[in-house]
């Protein structure tokens, strides 16, 4: 699925949308984010050492998880909103130039609760990995 098919799924818009691809396999999203470095939020952190903020890994991770949710039955108009992250842990710097391969399987849901696993990487090195939740939300409640 490219960027447009995934804006037909997702509500993110750019410059808040930052998977490029995702395609569902075995359960699980397999999707990239290229970082060019002319993104905002590698602009000013760190200036002469650009590195992505972990928040936006922990972001780029959530696309690529609810990407997954509304490809597995989700209403169409419901938001994905997060509602926790948990065993998230940094362990290697993501830079302009890379692409972040990111991957996301379900592990469990609950009703309008789902939770997930995820990990982003570069190459072979694990840059980030975190457990998280989302309330998948209904525009009509």
């Amino acid at each position: 699925m490219d960027r447009e098919e995934i804006e037909d799924v997702l509500p993110h818009r750019p410059p808040m949308l930052l998977i490029d691809d995702c395609e569902l396999v075995d359960g699980r999203a397999l999707g990239h984010a290229h970082v060019a470095g002319d993104e905002f939020f590698v602009q000013g952190h760190f200036p002469g050492n650009p590195v992505v903020p972990g928040v936006i890994l922990c972001e780029m991770l959530a696309q690529n998880c609810c990407v997954l949710l509304a490809q597995g039955g989700a209403p169409r108009d419901a938001t994905p909103y997060y509602t926790s992250l948990d065993k998230v842990r940094f362990k290697h710097p993501v830079r302009p130039g890379d692409t972040v391969e990111l991957t996301c399987e379900v592990t469990r849901s609950r009703g309008m609760f789902h939770f997930a696993h995820g990990v982003a990487k570069v190459g072979q090195d694990v840059c980030c990995v975190a457990d998280m939740s989302f309330a998948l939300v209904s525009e009509k409640d």
